[in-house]
């Protein structure tokens, strides 16, 4: 029997441009910290970009293109990566900042959050995914989303705070014991010190997050981002009028929602129910 081949790890615009980088740190007699210290960003942000797990945004390659003297390769090879594998870099950064996040807002409609899922919930919901996902492909991205939920975990703690949609709630997809155990870790959750949790009525007329879910964070440098995602695309805002507005959006649907007291009795209701 011939011994099973291993797969092979696939290479990205992102790997290369990081082997790129790596080139002109030596090049430059630098370390990845010396040259982090230089950037003033933290050691593990130009290793990440090195070894492709995070991509390179076009205002750092700016910035690395003159440290290291490199003639503006690094922006030809941000411009150059194609536009399919820009989606995919954003939901890496994405995941990459909500770990270090000081501070993150989420607004879901369709189902609960990651950091809220628990196992059985997350796997049930990667098996409705179409076309369907191999066996190892859902082990893998069911490890992944578990591992996010570390955040919670984190010192120092981060402040976040969630608003789902009632519906989610109410829906009956899946198993009625998957359903009511996810709520039941809801309300674990909502017992947490930095942790809030609010809940958008069914019943209400109309409420500003029709346009869909987001995600709203604050980095350790205190920027603000925001992380929208749809079919097939995903975007990370990081302009300040963007951010802005999605700020003021999620002001508003805080005020539209039912407040934390009565987001927890409704959640106790529905496990009496249940």
């Amino acid at each position: 029997m011939q011994p099973a081949k291993k797969k092979s790890k696939r290479v990205t615009s992102w790997h290369l441009i990081g082997a790129q980088l790596a080139m002109f740190r030596k090049a430059s007699r630098l370390t990845q910290a010396a040259l982090a210290e230089r950037c003033s960003v933290g050691d593990d942000t130009i290793a990440s970009i090195e070894q492709g797990r995070r991509a390179l945004q076009w205002d750092f390659a700016v910035v690395l293109d003159e440290l290291l003297d490199t003639k503006g390769a690094l922006q030809v090879a941000v411009a150059k990566v194609p536009q399919k594998e820009r989606f995919s870099a954003f939901v890496q950064n994405f995941v990459g900042y909500e770990q270090e996040a000081v501070t993150l807002l989420s607004y879901q409609n369709q189902v609960v959050p990651g950091l809220l899922q628990t196992e059985e919930y997350a796997r049930f919901l990667f098996s409705c995914q179409y076309p369907p996902l191999e066996e190892d492909q859902l082990e893998e991205r069911l490890t992944a989303r578990l591992d996010r939920q570390q955040l919670l975990e984190r010192r120092p703690r981060p402040i976040l705070h969630f608003i789902l949609e009632e519906s989610i709630l109410g829906s009956e997809i899946g198993d009625p014991a998957m359903m009511r155990a996810q709520i039941a870790h809801l309300r674990r959750c909502m017992e947490l010190p930095f942790l809030g949790l609010q809940i958008m009525p069914r019943k209400l007329p109309k409420h500003a997050g029709l346009e869909g879910p987001m995600v709203l964070l604050e980095t350790p440098d205190h920027d603000h981002l925001a992380y929208v995602e749809g079919q097939l695309t995903s975007y990370l805002h990081d302009d300040p009028d963007d951010v802005s507005v999605l700020q003021q959006i999620y002001g508003m649907l805080r005020s539209q929602a039912l407040s934390v007291e009565k987001s927890a009795r409704l959640l106790d209701e529905l496990l009496g129910e249940r």
